[in-house]
């Protein structure tokens, strides 16, 4: 987990329980996966006894960051921020051990309580004039601006100061002495390490760890909806298991290793079985089950697994029944469906017009084909298997709303009754 590391920071760690920071972007009010690396970070960092420190960036977020950008952000307003900033309290909180009891109890830290009152004079006399414009142009995030189409904007160009700063900040009144990052931030982290050094005359550490990469050059956390957040209410937790559950045998062996914290003799041994028997896809299981309890709980990886059970045809009537709407919808994205009244269904009278005649022959073309795919054992409706076409379609609606209809093995339909 460790790109680039400056000399000195590994003695600093062994010397005494150090205090270390990782920043956190408030463009969202939820963190994705891509931002479980620096947490991972902060979580070993304390359980190797030091203090980790969540800085959420509610002054930087308002100018925004080039590293890693080809193009000026959109800036936030204060509400907006203000929103951000709590649910990624919230998601932090749910990683780290903030017992105030602990001599190396988490701590989450908002730069803008510290910004807010420095006047933009005071900011250039007492912080811009200890770093040089040629120091700054030689960072890589501002190179690759400059020399790109969009340019950069004095905003954007001046943040590796603010983040410098608060390095700095946070050095006097926290005494902290390592920031960590990701490998795009290596420029601002160690502008904050040169604040420290000329303007308190201290020592500062930083490392960075390596930006994750997909073996087929896509980009990590992304899928065709988008990324991959630890909000339930933006990702469930059923993709969020299905996400890991995909992974390719190359990526779930290097993020198995980057993602969770079993053992290495444990991570070993699972490598060993998926070598041994890669169609059973161990190594994937073992991620995505360990990362869903993380993220998530227990409880929501039995119904993630449950969910996949359904699809995958080994779940039954019972399990189906428990999955809530929203799972049940996601579980069954883009499968065809069909409308029509609770009065019309009351009125059906056989399976057969349900699925010929209600369906409007979406399911099957005619009252003769269901009633030959009925007899040789082929239909099921809410994973119940009909066995007479001329049976009532009496069946307990899914979230008193759906019917889930399944044809062959892999042929599913969503009935949605109203």
């Amino acid at each position: 987990m460790i790109h680039d590391i400056m000399p000195g920071t590994e003695a600093q760690f062994a010397k005494e329980l150090t205090t270390a920071y990782i920043g956190f972007d408030p463009t969202s009010d939820s963190l994705h996966i891509g931002s479980l690396v620096p947490i991972l970070l902060l979580v070993h960092l304390q359980k190797a006894g030091h203090k980790p420190i969540a800085l959420v960036g509610g002054a930087t977020g308002m100018v925004g960051d080039p590293s890693g950008k080809s193009e000026e952000r959109s800036l936030l307003s204060e509400e907006t921020l203000a929103f951000n900033i709590k649910g990624v309290r919230n998601q932090l909180a749910k990683f780290l051990d903030f017992d105030p009891a602990k001599p190396n109890a988490a701590e989450i830290v908002n730069n803008y309580d510290w910004f807010k009152g420095i006047s933009f004079i005071d900011f250039l006399r007492d912080t811009g004039k200890h770093i040089s414009v040629n120091y700054m142009l030689s960072k890589d995030s501002v190179k690759k601006r400059i020399e790109g189409e969009s340019g950069i904007s004095y905003t954007e160009f001046a943040y590796q100061l603010l983040q410098g700063y608060d390095f700095y900040w946070l050095y006097l009144n926290k005494n902290a002495k390592v920031q960590m990052g990701g490998s795009d931030q290596w420029g601002n982290i160690t502008t904050g390490t040169e604040l420290v050094r000329r303007k308190a005359g201290g020592e500062a550490f930083a490392f960075t760890c390596p930006l994750i990469t997909k073996a087929d050059g896509g980009k990590f956390g992304k899928t065709e909806k988008g990324n991959i957040w630890l909000d339930p209410e933006k990702t469930s937790p059923y993709q969020f298991y299905q996400f890991w559950l995909n992974a390719s045998d190359a990526d779930a062996l290097k993020w198995i290793k980057i993602f969770t914290l079993l053992p290495k003799e444990t991570i070993e041994s699972i490598i060993a079985e998926h070598e041994s028997a890669p169609h059973l896809r161990p190594l994937q299981k073992r991620l995505a089950e360990e990362l869903t309890i993380m993220v998530h709980s227990q409880a929501d990886l039995d119904a993630a697994i449950q969910a996949s059970d359904i699809l995958f045809g080994k779940g039954t009537t019972e399990t189906l029944q428990q999955l809530d709407e929203r799972t049940l919808l996601t579980v069954f994205e883009g499968v065809p469906q069909v409308n029509f009244s609770k009065a019309t269904l009351a009125q059906t009278e056989s399976v057969t017009d349900l699925l010929a005649v209600l369906s409007g022959t979406l399911i099957f073309p005619s009252k003769g084909e269901a009633r030959k795919m009925i007899h040789a054992g082929g239909v099921s409706i809410n994973k119940i298997k009909l066995e007479d076409p001329n049976q009532k379609p009496d069946f307990s609606l899914l979230n008193d709303k759906y019917l889930l209809i399944q044809k062959g093995k892999k042929n599913y339909y969503l009935a949605i009754v109203e």
